[in-house]
């Protein structure tokens, strides 16, 4: 029997993650397919669309939650290999709700699920996660009915032509494009989306490998972009564009070989859309730097800011009729897209961006760049909230406010500079961003803030 500590240990604020073999186990997952089933069921849902992505332990997995998922009476549409977003299409276009199974980002042990409704609405604990867990707890109710059926679908090709329908990059400049894929799924996405455009792909690392020899499919780590860098150069390339693991994530590299600020690029995808959405409401979270509201505002549009994470934003972009959201960890959700994240839709947008004018990537992105940021970085800690309580009381005498709307976010007497420390909902993190006006200043702030974390 599962206890409540097991199973919250897995399902987190907005999907399931952990350790395949300890955590996450075909039994665990058949249980969770039910629990959803179950809920599904009772709100009138009858099909569950499932994709996976290239971990060994994926396909396996996506087979015990349909066998879950069936015994409560729904019909389960089996996708094979795809990406996130190629599965938030599916449910968007099916009418159906979905599970992806991929860890993202994580390392090739770890393999989870992240759920949605018909339309590829979100799942997260105040929309059902919660009540999954009980059910796991306490035993999902039995299904007296007949069991659903499984078909398989591919529907990679209809992916590939819907994005191409909503950005037109059949008239713009050609373009000689670097792709690190690392292993994951852009290897597969990539080649369908692109097909036929003006886009010279350069490819790095394409074979699907859910091992990731080459490097971890995490590019919010400055590590994992060392190869890109120098391929983007070496290639002669325009821009270079990294995914990671389930490539609903992008980060873009410059022809210089110099990563792009995730803010820039939200910020770039915001003015494309106010210029066709007159005043439209932009979503932002509050990780990203303040040049995105400051530039949002300046496009005539309403920025609106949120906590981190897809549940929230894309909640969020449902109730406001945002057009538009952007997270500083490459993160960009589409009104389009069924308010959905798409690491290859925001590419796409900066490609038009790009290609519409004819000065490199480093010019056209200056305008943009108006702070400098520290980017993400991971402490490992044995207590969040002691940590978190230590860095405020270090910080006390120097704090014009502190909000609490995401960890906390504290602005500095003195200074434009603000800093969030923030707990990881996935792993046993403490999460550290810092912008101010010079590196200087930044670099001095997270020294300083780090030395107390760390202590």
């Amino acid at each position: 029997m599962l206890t409540r500590e097991d199973v919250c240990s897995v399902i987190k604020a907005y999907d399931v993650r952990g350790i395949v073999g300890e955590q996450i186990t075909p039994e665990f997952i058949r249980g969770t397919g039910a629990a959803f089933a179950h809920l599904l069921r009772g709100e009138g849902e009858s099909t569950v669309a499932v994709g996976h992505d290239m971990r060994p332990s994926s396909p396996e997995l996506a087979a015990a939650f349909a066998e879950g998922v069936t015994s409560q009476g729904l019909d389960v549409v089996m996708l094979g290999l795809t990406s996130t977003d190629e599965l938030y299409f599916a449910a968007g276009t099916l009418g159906c709700a979905g599970a992806m199974f991929t860890a993202s980002h994580n390392p090739a042990q770890y393999n989870g699920i992240k759920l949605c409704r018909s339309g590829a609405r979100p799942v997260s604990q105040d929309t059902g996660l919660a009540q999954i867990i009980d059910m796991l707890v306490d035993g999902v109710p039995a299904h007296g009915g007949p069991a659903g059926s499984v078909t398989e679908r591919d529907v990679l090709a209809d992916y590939g032509a819907y994005l191409r329908g909503l950005v037109d990059l059949a008239d713009i400049r050609p373009l000689v494009v670097a792709v690190d894929a690392a292993n994951g799924m852009g290897g597969h996405t990539v080649p369908e989306v692109f097909k036929g455009l003006p886009l010279d792909i350069r490819p790095l690392y394409f074979e699907l490998d859910g091992t990731f020899p080459n490097h971890e499919a995490n590019p919010l780590d400055p590590k994992n972009l060392v190869d890109l860098q120098k391929f983007t150069v070496e290639q002669g390339a325009d821009i270079g564009l990294a995914f990671d693991g389930d490539a609903d994530r992008c980060f873009v590299i410059d022809e210089k070989g110099e990563p792009v600020s995730p803010s820039a690029i939200c910020a770039v995808v915001a003015k494309r859309y106010l210029a066709e959405h007159a005043g439209a409401t932009i979503i932002h979270n509050l990780i990203t730097s303040k040049s995105v509201p400051e530039i949002i505002a300046e496009e005539g549009g309403t920025a609106v800011r949120t906590r981190v994470g897809h549940s929230f934003i894309k909640s969020t972009m449902a109730e406001t009729g945002a057009v538009f959201g952007g997270e500083h960890s490459a993160h960009y959700y589409f009104t389009e897209f069924f308010n959905a994240d798409s690491g290859i839709l925001a590419a796409m947008h900066v490609l038009a961006a790009l290609g519409a004018q004819d000065r490199p990537l480093s010019e056209m992105m200056a305008e943009y760049n108006r702070y400098e940021a520290s980017g993400e970085i991971n402490s490992t800690v044995a207590d969040q909230a002691a940590s978190t309580r230590a860095v405020l009381d270090a910080f006390a005498d120097r704090i014009v406010s502190v909000d609490r709307l995401d960890g906390v976010t504290v602005e500095l007497k003195g200074t434009s500079a603000w800093f969030n420390v923030r707990a990881s909902n996935t792993e046993p993190l403490l999460r550290l961003n810092v912008e101010a006006p010079t590196r200087g200043e930044v670099d001095e702030l997270v020294a300083e803030i780090l030395a107390v974390i760390r202590a």
